[in-house]
């Protein structure tokens, strides 16, 4: 099919590829050869007839997500190396064999040179969430690949990603288990216990990604009052209350969430007196708390998905973040994220400057925070770091 099928370049469109990035975008096709469906692999050539790279074909604004940029035959072998390169690099980083933490990200997209595809690791289930058509078609191979290299480190393969696949694609997947079964939903984080929900859960059922940011609010937690908005599972909390928080409040719009928040809480601290949780609008909550907490974190759900609504997510983030900065306590500490790959880390620090002038409040960076190295960026592919923090010291 890679034979048969290729895509020809606009002159002066090749640049990118030449410098490695995974994205060939629609508007930069000059013309496509042979019939092409959605998911299919493709050839992409320079107007000059080069060679540039083969990926999976998809409809949208990124039309094709390159595997590899040498002329090969993606087959089991060339997915074995690839997933052999991802588990190599989590076992160098002390994830497989860590005695307080069983939960990672083992397949990062771009980042692991698998673009469309993410793998989180729960205690022995791997969950795949596919983002592209060529991803899914190939799901059954994949699965063999895992079992063959993470061996018995591998009980179970769960598909999620029936709100993954692009839509204008009409396939339909089903969520269920591809290998093995496991009801073994609990897991290690830091010796902390999650229950994770990959099932009904958000994302693949956790944010792993914030596990090191979690840990920074333990060491700055002791003796402050702690408020946790979008607070999903609860796991901010559940950090500053092991580092000695005098008063957590964990706030999520879902009801379900809190009453996750409320388990994950019992299974680490029973009966703590220190923890509340409330189901209510993040923004309608940070109205009026008048100063009553110094430490706040605000780490809400990607305002922005699309390029579209951009301006818009940007607004939201500098709203939230005045509303911080005019209601923390003297002296307080403010954690703020954003997890759109379509903020820019400048634009999201913008965002944030601007609220903090509009409230009027010194303020200082103590520091800016990323995602953790399960959650590698591919240095040829910006886009691949998605997460943006702030931690800020506010007088």
């Amino acid at each position: 099919m890679a034979e048969k099928t290729r895509i020809v370049l606009k002159s002066g469109k090749d640049q990118s590829l030449k410098r490695f990035h995974p994205w060939v975008f629609s508007g930069a096709i000059k013309k496509i050869y042979g019939n092409l469906n959605e998911g299919d692999l493709v050839s992409v050539y320079s107007n000059k007839d080069e060679f540039l790279g083969i990926g999976h074909y998809q409809i949208g604004s990124i039309a094709v997500r390159i595997i590899s940029f040498t002329e090969i035959e993606p087959n089991y072998d060339f997915w074995k190396s690839k997933i052999e390169s991802a588990w190599e690099l989590r076992k160098k980083m002390g994830f497989v064999e860590h005695s307080e933490t069983n939960v990672f990200r083992l397949i990062h997209a771009e980042g692991d040179g698998m673009p469309g595809l993410i793998v989180d690791y729960y205690n022995g289930t791997a969950v795949m969430q596919m983002h592209s058509i060529g991803m899914y078609f190939i799901r059954e191979e994949l699965v063999k690949v895992m079992k063959d290299v993470l061996g018995d480190h591998l009980k179970a393969v769960y598909n999620k990603s029936a709100k993954t696949l692009p839509f204008k694609a009409e396939i339909e997947s089903e969520d269920g288990f591809l290998f093995g079964e496991s009801n073994e939903t609990e897991v290690l984080e830091y010796g902390l216990k999650f229950k994770v929900d990959w099932e009904a859960g958000q994302k693949t059922g956790f944010f792993i990604d914030q596990r090191e940011n979690r840990l920074l609010v333990q060491k700055y937690a002791e003796g402050r009052e702690v408020l946790n908005m979008f607070c999903y599972t609860g796991g901010f909390s559940f950090y500053a209350m092991k580092g000695g928080a005098k008063l957590v409040h964990s706030v999520d719009a879902s009801a379900k969430a809190i009453d996750l928040t409320k388990e994950n809480v019992e299974l680490n601290f029973p009966e703590d007196s220190r923890h509340d949780a409330f189901a209510a609008d993040a923004f309608e909550y940070l109205k009026d708390i008048q100063n009553k907490y110094d430490l706040i974190i605000l780490d809400p759900p990607a305002f922005a998905k699309h390029r579209n609504s951009l301006h818009q997510a940007l607004q939201g983030y500098k709203r939230i973040n005045t509303r911080a900065f005019e209601q923390i306590r003297s002296g307080g500490i403010l954690f703020t994220f954003s997890c759109s790959q379509v903020v820019s880390k400048d634009r999201f620090r913008e965002a944030v400057f601007s609220a903090a002038a509009i409230s009027g409040r010194k303020v200082r960076i103590l520091h800016q925070l990323t995602q953790p190295v399960d959650h590698p960026v591919n240095i040829y592919h910006p886009e691949s770091e998605y997460l943006k923090g702030l931690v800020l010291y506010v007088e």
